[in-house]
């Protein structure tokens, strides 16, 4: 929602803005545009945030291009001692940046700081920048002649991040782009921008010059530009599917390198022989952490023969036990999803799936938090009985909404999986290796768990899907990371002995 003018309180007193961060400093938006920005515990407007106009984001370019010659020419060993900074900085400031993820995603608390984890361990990674720079060298390729490939920075980077990991997605991508000699900017989601501001107030104290890492607030206007501005060199892309396609097609027109990671249905393949409450306990932590507003989210259980009754009936008796409230409540398990809309749009397939046929076991609706209408709390809700056609499994729902289809052999269930359009990740809960591995091997996704509900991977491998969850080549962060991020030069140099000296007009030869 875009709005001119003056927002302010009921108390007639004006609100907090948000504003960019350009060229190592806070500059206020000038666009006279900007959108709301909620207490989503709360469901009111807590500040606003800037949306930069045309003009708005060329100057950031312009900013990040005037600092990209002098931040690719700093040494290895220069860049890698702030990037150790950075990683000392946030660190410390995890608490108050967790906060920021609290006030205005919704999490809780110990989800805000484990998303501060994950996000530190891609810091740790990039600090190794050295050693993943390295090149590499062939001597005496032809008589007197030398082959050597280094791995150069790209130049302009530009990062669109999601809502739902205002931290961990935006250093899944800085991290990498600055070590390798790019410099970045970054377009936060509107819905939370606080902590980007943040973090450029570290990487700042941490000694990153001006213009090598700022942030853009705004909606498609920002966006647009920076998948259509000649000076940017690629971009990196979290999101919905639709949105994927439309940043990865725009980009890519416009002669950019993309990754765009898009929407998912994570699978859960539960055969006969796991172990019920294992499997209960990972379905209730890997569908309902976060409201359910994960990417890796479990969305459906594919529930294998004889299993079925047993495990929907361990499922839905921890459902109750699921403790719903605002993220700043250490008693809180999981807090309100990001705004009133996306709230609605998630409770709507609790009414279309049992016209379909499906069999509502629980209902978030229910929960008080729900029926006082205060906030944009869903309780944790349980589908069973689900089919491939219906809404509620072909759609990517992104809350607090667990759905079980029943098959009857493992045959049949990896079949469902792997017709499914996206394939960002899948599990199997069992305790036969035979069939883990064979899972691992038939199972069309990008990260595979066995009896691990969400495989995200550590920072030292990349993470990505496939099919309709990514658009582009290479996956995000860890080694693909480092390749998306730079290109190879192949040089092949000679140096002859003074005095010798010959024309030789023939194609170069190999002996």
């Amino acid at each position: 929602m875009t709005q001119v003018g003056e927002p302010r309180t009921e108390a007639g007193a004006a609100l907090e803005r948000v504003p960019h961060w350009i060229g190592g400093a806070r500059v206020a938006g000038r666009s006279g545009r900007f959108g709301p920005v909620y207490d989503p515990a709360v469901g009111a407007i807590a500040r606003t945030v800037d949306f930069a106009s045309v003009e708005e984001v060329d100057a950031v370019v312009a900013s990040a291009a005037a600092a990209f010659p002098a931040w690719r020419a700093t040494s290895l060993s220069k860049r890698t001692e702030i990037l150790f900074r950075i990683r000392n900085l946030v660190e410390a400031h995890r608490t108050e940046i967790a906060a920021h993820l609290t006030a205005e995603h919704g999490k809780v608390t110990s989800d805000a700081l484990g998303e501060i984890a994950r996000g530190l361990e891609n810091l740790e990674f990039a600090c190794g920048i050295p050693t993943l720079m390295k090149g590499g060298f062939s001597e005496q390729a032809s008589t007197g002649v030398d082959v050597y490939q280094i791995r150069q920075p790209l130049g302009v980077v530009a990062g669109i991040t999601p809502f739902n990991f205002p931290a961990m997605v935006p250093i899944w991508m800085f991290g990498n782009a600055l070590a390798c000699g790019n410099t970045f900017i970054l377009k936060p989601s509107e819905k939370d921008p606080s902590a980007a501001l943040l973090m450029a107030e570290l990487l700042a104290e941490a000694g990153v010059p001006a213009g090598v890492f700022n942030v853009v607030q705004g909606d498609r206007v920002a966006v647009d530009r920076l998948l259509e501005h000649p000076a940017i060199a690629a971009v990196s892309f979290v999101g919905s599917t639709p949105i994927a396609r439309h940043i990865y097609e725009t980009a890519t027109r416009n002669g950019k390198r993309v990754q765009a990671l898009g929407g998912a249905k994570n699978h859960m393949l539960v055969l006969p022989d796991a172990d019920i409450d294992m499997a209960a306990d990972a379905a209730v932590s890997a569908g309902y952490g976060s409201a359910g507003e994960r990417c890796m989210a479990i969305a459906t259980i594919v529930a294998v023969g004889d299993v079925a009754d047993p495990l929907i009936e361990a499922i839905r008796a921890r459902v109750p036990r699921v403790t719903v409230g605002p993220g700043t409540d250490p008693a809180s398990q999981m807090g309100p999803l990001v705004t009133r809309q996306h709230m609605e749009k998630v409770a709507s397939y609790l009414e279309s799936a049992p016209r379909q046929g499906a069999t509502l076991v629980a209902d978030g609706r229910e929960h008080p938090l729900h029926r006082a209408g205060v906030g944009f709390f869903l309780g944790a809700s349980l589908i069973d009985h689900v089919d491939a056609g219906m809404d509620c499994y072909r759609d990517e729902i992104f809350g607090p909404v667990l759905t079980v289809i029943r098959v009857r052999t493992y045959e049949e269930g990896v079949r469902l999986i792997n017709a499914n359009p996206y394939g960002n990740g899948a599990a199997i809960f069992t305790r036969d290796g035979g069939a883990g591995r064979r899972f691992q091997f038939e199972v069309n996704a990008g990260m595979v768990g066995i009896n691990v509900p969400i495989p995200v991977p550590v920072a030292y491998y990349s993470f990505g899907g496939w099919k309709a969850s990514l658009f582009g080549d290479l996956h995000m962060y860890g080694p693909e990371g480092i390749q998306f991020y730079t290109r190879a030069k192949v040089v092949t140099s000679r140096w002859p002995d003074p005095g010798t000296s010959s024309v030789d007009l023939g194609f170069p030869r190999t002996r």
